[in-house]
């Protein structure tokens, strides 16, 4: 059994694949027309970059693929509403936004008649974007990298949330967090999910924006390396144990040292997390971060987008067809 396609909105993804909007500067234009290009939807990360870095990677984006290319964009940031507006001016495919609920999202994506797809973690956020509008809702799980929802919504797990996310709209729901194989892609199927959206694995590929030094540290962990940590976005956020990361579980430390960038609407100011992402993006594994997903211990080989694909698909059909062999 093939893969079905994935309809939002007026668009169709020829794979239902949703590649994860990773910032900072992880998942730009070259990995965002890389997915795009194998049927899925490349997502350009704009949190922490301002309008004209991403006008310049959407419009480099479009020269690479005719595929669909969105953006992913925390509600938390000081220049959501300019990022927003800047990549509808741009054409964008559609607008993908997490960390936080934007009313003015969904009327400004209604007139420009931009898909909104909002992150939630809960059966109240999605009824909530359905009634706003919404497009569709990515449901993402406790398995995810980054940001996660607060209390006890952020630590449930996909496969326990995503039924009831189901059953309580009509509009297509993408399972997030935890999807890995295409083993994954199969269940989240089976179980009423109308695509996936896959962030780890894209973040380690040939195409991802991250220094080698961040892919490898990745390839690297092992799965008692992931940890949950503090973020002054007020949520919890999964990522990589570290030099830095240990620091900020360090209850007994004053304020870690980062360059605050003024990069958030609020902000508990113990770290910059725009400084901490970016540094580690860059390579500095000591004073910088990594986001990561929950099974990064899985991953073994910095792969490019085509072959990551490839994968996935042959995955799925062996997952949904077991007595189908490939030479």
């Amino acid at each position: 059994m093939s893969l079905p396609s994935l309809h939002i909105g007026g668009l169709t993804a020829k794979v239902p694949i949703i590649q994860g909007g990773m910032a900072v500067r992880i998942s730009m234009a070259k990995l965002a027309a890389a997915v795009a290009n194998e049927g899925g939807i490349g997502l350009i990360a704009a949190s922490g970059i301002k309008p004209p870095e991403l006008i310049e990677n959407i419009q480099a984006a479009r020269k690479m693929s005719d595929g669909i290319i969105g953006i992913n964009v925390m509600v938390a940031v000081r220049e959501f509403a300019n990022l927003v507006q800047a990549a509808i001016k741009e054409g964008i495919d559609l607008i993908v936004a997490g960390a936080g609920f934007s009313r003015d999202a969904f009327k400004w994506c209604a007139e420009a008649k931009a898909p909104f797809v909002p992150i939630i973690s809960e059966e109240r956020g999605a009824k909530m974007a359905e009634r706003l509008g919404a497009s569709a809702v990515i449901l993402e799980g406790k398995e995810a990298g980054g940001h996660l929802g607060t209390g006890k919504r952020g630590l449930e797990s996909t496969w326990d949330v995503l039924p009831r996310i189901i059953g309580a709209v009509s509009v297509p729901v993408i399972a997030a967090g935890g999807i890995l194989v295409g083993k994954d892609i199969a269940k989240a199927l089976d179980m009423g999910a109308s695509g996936v959206q896959i962030g780890s694995r894209f973040a380690v590929s040939d195409e991802s924006n991250a220094a080698i030094e961040w892919k490898q540290a990745c390839v690297d962990a092992k799965p008692e390396d992931v940890v949950l940590v503090e973020s002054p976005v007020g949520m919890p956020a999964r990522a990589l144990s570290n030099e830095f990361a240990k620091r900020i579980e360090d209850m007994n430390s004053e304020k870690v040292k980062t360059r605050c960038v003024r990069c958030l609407k609020e902000c508990k100011k113990n770290y910059c997390i725009i400084d901490a992402l970016e540094k580690a993006r860059q390579g500095d594994l000591k004073n910088g971060l990594i986001f990561c997903g929950e099974r990064i211990g899985e991953i073994k080989e910095i792969l490019p987008v085509k072959e990551i694909f490839k994968r996935l698909i042959k995955e799925y059909e062996l997952a949904e067809n077991p007595v189908i062999t490939y030479g």
